[in-house]
């Protein structure tokens, strides 16, 4: 049951904000890093090769790992929760959608300037110097994956690698300063299929609801800290969002 205040929240809210993390693309079907995985990479703990040690140490074994991802990002499809976002913007004075996860989902369901805090599986960087080439085409691998030499930088001949922030980097700074920003100047904020623990990223929500705004927790184990302006939405992002924007905005 959704609440009629949190339902004339929203469409009072001058300012939206939508936080997404790995929850919603796993309801595309998108492995996450917690699914087992079968193949070569039954072998490797997933979190181990997205470190730039991995990949300095095997080029071909990382490159093939995240270009397997890639191609099954590309095979997906935007879910009902995509789509309701990129519908929610439509009906709001301001949106500003800051995601977690590096596909292209969102964009593909019809949102715009989306703040990508941990990079994109799709924009490839120069391990050197850093230069970003024409994005790749559509990967064509084994259901199995394989190892995969990384293409050289037109710059510099140094590799190419995935356009991610890797464990133990930084997230990028303009983007981060972005995120915050609208936290501490949203109305509302909307934090979908995130469980809050991977900083600095996690701050989000709280900034926003020590700044003043209603904060919404959709996840099917969602966790509030307040009694106060605060709401949990309990199941899945497709089956929640949906309704929500159809209870706010659907006579309009």
């Amino acid at each position: 049951m959704i609440p009629a205040s949190l339902v004339d929240a929203l469409r009072s809210a001058r300012h939206v904000v939508v936080f997404t993390g790995a929850g919603v693309s796993a309801e595309s079907g998108i492995p996450t890093f917690r699914d087992s995985l079968t193949g070569l990479w039954e072998r490797f703990d997933a979190a181990s090769l997205a470190t730039p040690e991995a990949f300095q140490a095997d080029p071909p074994l990382v490159w093939g790992w995240y270009e397997w991802r890639r191609m099954k990002v590309l095979q997906a499809q935007p879910n009902p929760a995509h789509v309701a976002i990129a519908e929610l913007a439509r009906h709001v004075p301001r949106l500003t959608l800051v995601t977690q996860n590096v596909d292209d989902l969102h964009e593909r369901a019809g949102s715009t300037d989306v703040i990508h805090l941990h990079g994109s599986l799709h924009q490839p960087r120069c391990f050197s110097c850093g230069e970003c080439p024409t994005p790749l085409g559509m990967p064509d691998e084994p259901e199995g994956g394989r190892r995969l030499e990384p293409p050289s930088c037109d710059a510099c001949g140094a590799k190419l690698r995935p356009g991610v922030v890797w464990f133990g980097e930084s997230l990028p700074t303009e983007a981060l300063n972005t995120a915050f920003a609208a936290a501490e100047t949203c109305d509302l904020l909307i934090s979908v299929g995130t469980s809050g623990m991977v900083y600095p990223a996690a701050e989000v929500p709280g900034l926003a609801w020590r700044a003043g705004a209603v904060v919404v927790h959709v996840n099917p184990q969602p966790n509030t800290d307040h009694s106060e302006r605060e709401f949990a939405l309990a199941g899945l992002a497709g089956e929640q969002l949906p309704p929500l924007v159809e209870l706010a905005f659907g006579d309009r």
